[in-house]
């Protein structure tokens, strides 16, 4: 018999209360699974010490990564593999710590040598507010890991610039092998976080220059950390770390290699592994979306606009987000798109910006715990 175990999904982790006796019901999802060694990535994993008394947490092992010295590491977030506000300078520093693989969440918030693997230690992590982008590292224990995704397979080494209209694919310990297409670029973004597994303070970031992917069954909490890549090329175009019930977050890959380096307490480059060679991701059929057609020269324009005008849309609370896209009913035409939380009264949106039209899109909350999941999912036997 099994500590009965509700699960919510928290800053990108599943997390798990505690709450009475049942039988544990096995889990069916590879992606949750523990993984043969040299485990695939894209899988179930986190930071053996993401707990609490009541609670644990776990999300995505997203890519390996290495340093210009040949280094290797797992890159997920911060606040997979580094308990979020660490950054905040508040209690002790993750350094070292065990990275399993599946996470907390998946073993009965034990990892074992029975029920899951120790596949890195906790190297390196990006403070929130400080490079904007929300990553971390954890140095490989040698063999243990593959640069294989689940799901995917090798990817490029070399990153793509988000592109409006890219299609997109990511594999991640929840939604597990998803496929859709970038929205928006050059994305201003509000994203909550909670200071600690299940408990502490919540408190919002900001941060500039994203990219958001559309689909409501794209991502889910759990999914934090997964690596984001073009669907043809398999080269890495970003990392996802928050999100809501419609749509993803993500920091673009080239800024997160970048941040990497520049935390880095000796200077080096940071670079994606490539197992082998990459294939273009075999994608589900309903995930085949039209492209956009809006040309560079236009997209330009409204970016040029959203910029001149996004500070003074982001100073309404209502308003979570402020990006660039494809207009939903013209694809040639490019839109400042205004994600506003639902439910919530806002000021005064123009039509136009400059001459670029403007699109309002209602959402929830962007988070980087708990989105696109219902709030309690019993794991126990019926």
């Amino acid at each position: 018999m099994l500590p009965r175990r509700r699960i919510w999904v928290l800053s990108g982790y599943a997390l798990t209360l505690m709450t009475g006796i049942a039988f544990a019901a096995p889990i069916t999802n590879p992606w949750q699974q523990e993984q043969p060694l040299p485990i695939a990535l894209g899988t179930s994993g986190g930071n053996v010490n993401d707990a609490s008394k009541r609670f644990c947490c776990s999300g995505t092992l997203g890519a390996l990564t290495q340093d210009s010295s040949g280094n290797q590491y797992i890159l997920s977030n911060n606040h997979v593999l580094a308990d979020s506000d660490m950054n905040a300078n508040t209690g002790s520093a993750p350094f070292n710590d065990d990275v399993s693989q599946p996470g907390l969440v998946d073993v009965a918030c034990s990892a074992n040598s029975s029920n899951s693997n120790i596949v890195a230690h906790v190297t390196n992590w990006v403070p929130l507010r400080t490079h904007n982008v929300d990553a971390a590292i954890a140095e490989v224990v040698p063999g243990d890991v593959s640069g294989s995704i689940l799901g995917i397979g090798p990817v490029a080494a070399t990153v793509a610039t988000p592109t409006v209209g890219e299609a997109v694919a990511k594999s991640g310990r929840t939604t597990q092998l998803t496929c859709s297409s970038i929205s928006s670029v050059d994305t201003s973004v509000k994203i909550r976080y909670q200071a600690d597994c299940g408990k502490g303070r919540k408190f919002s970031v900001i941060y500039t220059g994203q990219m958001t992917i559309g689909g409501s069954s794209f991502s889910a909490g759990g999914d934090s950390g997964s690596l984001i890549v073009d669907q043809a090329t398999v080269q890495p175009v970003g990392l996802l770390y928050a999100g809501s019930s419609t749509v993803t977050i993500a920091n673009p890959a080239s800024d997160v290699l970048s941040a990497l380096g520049a935390v880095n307490p000796s200077p080096t480059k940071f670079s994606f592994v490539s197992s082998g060679a990459p294939t273009p991701v075999s994608c589900p059929a309903a995930a085949t979306l039209a492209p956009s057609r809006v040309s560079e020269a236009s997209l330009q324009r409204a970016i040029n606009a959203k910029r001149l005008h996004e500070k003074e849309l982001l100073n309404d609370d209502a308003i979570v987000g402020v990006g660039v896209g494809a207009s939903s009913d013209n694809p040639f035409e490019p839109a400042v798109l205004i994600y506003v939380e639902q439910g919530r009264a806002f000021g005064h949106i123009p039509d136009h910006l400059d001459g670029v039209r403007t699109e309002i899109i209602r959402t929830q909350a962007f988070t980087a715990y708990g989105w696109n999941e219902p709030s309690r999912q019993s794991c126990r036997a019926n």
